[in-house]
């Protein structure tokens, strides 16, 4: 039914480039009416150039752009808008002062001889804030509502413009587990509703969920379509890197040096009467799996002394240590990159050359001073290291990409060569290409002898990277998993609070 119908939007042949950059080449997609299509590649593939293409914020130098068949041209975004065409940025544009109702309406305010007709815009907003299942008071402040909810209230705005077509843009980037399924629900309504979405993602699990088609980006071209039922990680990840998930992580097993860190029987705050022992040795890579809120992250928090252990013993490099702060960690030669790198990992107004230097600064100074001289040679290092993406060291940390400022924090803690690197989540919200640098810099470093332990939600990265694993569960460690013993059933078994079965 509608097969013969032309798409409700398509591109043909879209080419946009920049001073340097040709960001889109020959560019096509479809979308039809009540589609969610997914659009996915590495950072830089094009997806946010086309997006703005769609929206009306910039022109395309050439190629096609049509609506249910027709040519379009749009100059601006209320071009766009007047077309059914709504853009829901990743950072949300809603004024946080304004209650719901004037937010959904800013700028489009009902008015009779130039009085706004308070009642009417509070009616109106009502029903759409009930389109996207947010049952508030219009007179609620906007900014008092959490990020999930204030993201509900931009696609209501979008609705109440009379959207056929909602492009978002990581719209779960900042969003808690439960917002997530929340919203999920919304575009599956909306759907029902006729509703055409593009959703931009790097969760490839959110992606194999949502969509009904996905589109794959790479270095500004079309990698591929693929059908509903060719969606899943394997296929996405090959089209998005060019290359087959069996060479996604690349692997050399070391044989592991001493023991680099021994935790006997501690205790951290948040699990006070679970005693957890372990080891970590030199060259190895060791993985905590676990499901969430298993105490993954406070295990580290508490060795990195964030959460002083309560009891127990630690040893690193064979001498006992109970540190109190992260100084005393740092000092020790342990680092930990943290799961939620904007707020504990970077300062984000700071520049790349501030953000790579911070560790080092009190090892370098000179009589009280800043080193400036090793603060530039660090920084420069760490681009060079990392292959950190960025104009300059001058640039601010907040305007470059997630892989890009992860690296930053990685570079950060190698100038301060620790002998145990912990990392947290060490690939969250970055892009497949990014992922793999980071895999490769894993491998690099356990090569020449560094001690690493990282936590990961991601099964095929504990699967991929681990040399040995540690599974969690409420708190406890309840397994160790050699290489060969790893695999999906015996991490969840374990995480489930399983016991251990035979190899």
């Amino acid at each position: 039914m509608g097969e013969d119908l032309p798409p409700l939007l398509e591109v043909k042949g879209l080419t946009k480039s920049f001073p340097g950059v040709l960001a889109l080449r020959g560019v096509s997609l479809h979308l039809k009416k009540g589609e969610v299509l997914s659009l996915i590649g590495e950072n830089g593939a094009g997806k946010s150039t086309l997006m703005k293409i769609l929206a009306g914020v910039q022109p395309a130098d050439s190629g096609e752009y049509l609506i249910e068949g027709g040519p379009v041209n749009f100059q601006n975004v209320r071009d766009a808008m007047n077309r059914g065409i709504a853009l829901i940025h990743q950072e949300l544009n809603l004024a946080s002062n304004l209650d719901l109702a004037a937010n959904i309406f800013l700028g489009r305010e009902p008015n009779k001889k130039g009085i706004i007709q308070d009642n009417e815009i509070r009616e109106e907003a009502t029903k759409y804030l009930q389109r996207v299942g947010l049952d508030l008071p219009t007179d609620t402040i906007t900014g008092t509502l959490p990020i999930g909810k204030q993201q509900l209230v931009e696609i209501a705005k979008a609705l109440s413009c009379d959207a056929r077509v909602l492009i978002m843009d990581e719209p779960t980037s900042s969003l808690s587990q439960k917002e997530t399924e929340t919203l999920f629900e919304v575009v599956k309504d909306l759907k029902n509703q006729g509703i055409s979405v593009i959703y931009i993602s790097h969760r490839l699990g959110e992606v194999i969920e949502l969509s009904d088609r996905v589109t794959v980006f790479r270095d500004g071209e079309n990698a591929g379509d693929l059908a509903k039922e060719e969606i899943n990680h394997e296929n996405m990840v090959r089209l998005m890197v060019g290359r087959d998930l069996s060479e996604f992580y690349d692997r050399q097993i070391h044989q592991p040096g001493k023991t680099v860190l021994q935790a006997r029987e501690i205790i951290s705050p948040a699990y006070s009467t679970i005693p957890v022992s372990f080891e970590v040795r030199a060259g190895e890579i060791v993985g905590i799996a676990g499901l969430v809120g298993a105490g993954r992250t406070e295990l580290l928090q508490t060795i990195f002394g964030v959460t002083p252990a309560l009891d127990g013993e630690l040893e690193l490099d064979g001498k006992s240590f109970r540190p109190q702060c992260p100084a005393d960690a740092i000092n020790a030669g342990i680092a930990l990159a943290p799961e939620d790198r904007k707020q504990h990992g970077l300062v984000l107004p700071m520049t790349v050359r501030e953000n790579s230097s911070l560790p080092s600064l009190e090892r370098d100074q000179t009589k009280g001073f800043l080193n400036h001289e090793a603060e530039l040679k660090i920084s420069e290092k760490a681009v060079e290291q990392m292959q950190i993406k960025t104009p300059s060291i001058e640039q601010i940390a907040r305007f470059l990409s997630g892989g890009n400022q992860q690296k930053i924090v990685l570079g950060k803690w190698l100038a301060m060569n620790p002998k145990l690197l912990m990392l947290d989540e060490p690939t969250r919200g970055i892009d497949v290409g990014a992922k793999r640098e980071i895999y490769k810099l894993m491998e690099k470093l356990a090569g020449e002898g560094m001690a690493i332990l990282f936590v990961s939600s991601e099964m095929e990265e504990v699967l991929g990277m681990a040399d040995r694993a540690y599974i969690m569960h409420e708190g406890k460690i309840s397994g160790e998993l050699d290489r060969n013993e790893l695999s999906e059933e015996s991490i969840m078994n374990l995480a489930t609070g399983g016991e251990k079965t035979a190899a």
